[in-house]
């Protein structure tokens, strides 16, 4: 077993030596569209509707049917809204969803976007039976989509075992996005070399925000305004990283369109923002070392 300290040094980060950005940049902006497969027979990865009395069902019709709902429309309106901002984003892709939604997968693949590794279907890493050979899976399943081999990983629910670590470094994966405890990239060791953390977000996540947290959708909104204008203000001194995590089946509804919107009209009207992917950031953090 690996404890965190074991697997990266604390680092306060007004101790840092500060990096650069392209072009002077402040701050650099991913976008991460999660895009998820669920299984219907068996119980949903997350519920908008709770089981009645208490007892789970399967099938569980309104939740998959909810998550469905993101895959035949709302995906399409964040792709439009992305676009429209000239965006290019990054997808947190559970593998199997280019065989059971190819149409969604292409889009994204013409698009440009990058494809993350995110598991084959949508559970948790600790309810596998073989959880490096799953990981071969989604990073092989992406590969044969794309084309190129995925360099990222976000854990489905963000889940790691104390191996997971050392299981994605071994097949060849070079960054991850699990630990949401910084506002930069830094190193994480393995038993098969390096790996590099580049900041995710859990507090501008639309599941714990809208979906466990019961927000108003317009608070989504005020908070990123609020986190891109602190976060750029400090990145004048030290760039800083920021990223935005939305699902179709909750973002991409009407009701909460326009607000995911707004997000990047506002992010636009900023010089010096790098608006990026994972990987990119990934890359040029690797180029400053």
């Amino acid at each position: 077993m690996k404890l965190p300290r074991d697997r990266f040094d604390y680092s306060p980060i007004v101790d840092r030596r500060p990096w650069k950005l392209p072009k002077g940049a402040r701050i650099a902006v991913w976008t991460i569209v999660n895009i998820e497969e669920w299984d219907i027979e068996k119980p949903m990865a997350r519920q908008y509707l709770t089981a009645p009395q208490g007892v789970a069902t399967v099938p569980d019709v309104p939740n998959w049917a909810w998550h469905d709902y993101g895959m035949r429309v709302g995906f399409w309106r964040l792709l439009e809204a992305l676009e429209k901002h000239k965006i290019r984003a990054t997808t947190a892709i559970n593998a199997h969803v280019v065989e059971s939604y190819t149409p969604v997968a292409q889009a994204m693949l013409d698009a440009g976007w990058e494809f993350m590794a995110h598991g084959v279907i949508q559970g948790a890493m600790h309810l596998l039976p073989d959880q490096r050979a799953a990981i071969r899976q989604s990073i092989e399943m992406v590969k044969t989509f794309t084309g190129k081999k995925p360099k990222g990983w976000l854990g489905p629910g963000l889940t790691e075992t104390w191996e997971t670590l050392d299981h994605l470094a071994q097949e060849g994966i070079e960054y991850v996005s699990d630990w949401v405890n910084d506002d930069q990239p830094y190193p994480i060791r393995t038993t098969a070399g390096p790996l590099v953390s580049v900041p995710y977000s859990i507090e501008l996540n639309d599941i714990p925000m809208m979906v466990i947290q019961h927000h108003t959708s317009s608070e989504w909104l005020q908070r990123a305004k609020d986190q891109f204008d602190r976060l750029y203000a400090e990145g004048a001194k030290n760039p800083r990283v920021m990223a935005l995590a939305v699902h179709p089946y909750i973002s991409g509804v009407p009701h909460r369109i326009k607000y995911f919107e707004a997000v990047y009209d506002y992010m636009r009207k900023k010089k010096g923002v790098w608006f990026t992917t994972g990987e990119d950031i990934y890359e040029w953090y690797k180029s400053q070392q």
